[in-house]
């Protein structure tokens, strides 16, 4: 049997490697990130109805969000589509939800002290507390440069 030279061998891995299919999947980011946008929007719509402020509006849809990614993702369907929508599904607020549940549910044959509490911030722990962090830094920046003013 011969062997392959460098060039040769880059040549048929070339072949063998699949295309990537990156404007499907700009367009399944686009509408399923659009979706859940829609149903927040709607769910926004919904809550005006009942004669509430802007911030409680505003404070009842993402908490609602947060239920609807956490229900999902504890019922497996979150990664159905996060696997069709990409990073359609992961930036909204439903993929923030699913990062803190996901792990959780990874671990729940351990327990719910060691297991499902213990794993629930291993992905977005670092994120509230970089988010937290950053937020009181630039708080009292804001207070040293605006408090003689």
């Amino acid at each position: 049997m011969d062997k392959m030279n460098n060039k040769e061998y880059q040549k048929y891995a070339e072949q063998k490697i699949p295309k990537p299919t990156y404007f499907k999947n700009i367009i399944n980011a686009f509408l399923v990130g659009g979706t859940i946008c829609l149903i927040g929007q709607i769910i926004r719509n919904i809550l005006f109805r009942f004669e509430l402020g802007e911030e409680s509006v505003a404070s009842a849809t993402a908490i609602i969000l947060v239920f609807i990614g956490s229900f999902l993702t504890g019922i497996g369907v979150y990664d159905t589509i996060g696997k069709i929508g990409g990073a359609g599904a992961a930036i909204p607020i439903t993929g923030f939800a699913n990062s803190i549940v996901a792990p959780a549910m990874e671990y729940k044959r351990e327990g719910l002290i060691f297991g499902v509490a213990a794993k629930m911030f291993t992905i977005a722990g670092p994120v509230l507390v970089y988010g937290i962090g950053s937020s009181v830094v630039v708080g009292i920046l804001y207070l040293m440069f605006t408090a003689g003013r």
